[in-house]
């Protein structure tokens, strides 16, 4: 197996504060320190470890509006999608893009400040880019659940 238990203690900890040293790791888990650097620092070798990232509070920051926007393509010739990708992942306020499968080509995670924010960023980003056929969007009510952390069984 590619991780043991060891390792999946060690990630999991790390999911939850990326900020944890590695003495109080060494605490948790009880192993050396040395021992738990050297998992770490293999876990990031073989990129099982990303990064290491801040989560920020979009309601404090002005920019608590979530919106999921799906997007079909006029058409699905390769060039169209390696330029709408290429595009789209230059605007801040996408958060997240995923080629999907269904009745829609893209779904894009935005983040704005409010309604105006979105309208502004559909009306002078967004429908500029070429080849899109159509933009539906979801406003988010409520966030239920949102994490990116993998819980290991």
């Amino acid at each position: 197996p590619m991780l043991d238990s060891l390792d999946k203690s060690i990630l999991t900890h790390l999911q939850r504060d990326s900020k944890i040293t590695i003495k109080e790791l060494s605490v948790h888990l009880s192993l050396s320190g040395t021992a738990i650097y050297e998992r770490i620092r293999k876990m990031e070798r073989k990129g099982i470890i990303q990064a290491y990232s801040v989560r920020v509070n979009k309601e404090l920051v002005d920019l608590g509006f979530v919106v999921f926007c799906q997007i079909k393509l006029k058409e699905h010739r390769h060039e169209y999608l390696v330029k709408f990708e290429r595009e789209v992942i230059k605007f801040s306020e996408v958060l997240e893009c995923y080629n999907v499968s269904g009745d829609y080509d893209y779904l894009l995670k935005i983040t704005v400040k409010d309604m105006t924010g979105y309208h502004q960023f559909l009306n002078d980003k967004l429908t500029y880019l070429d080849h899109i056929g159509s933009a539906h969007s979801t406003f988010i009510i409520n966030e239920v659940k949102n994490t990116h952390a993998i819980e290991f069984k």
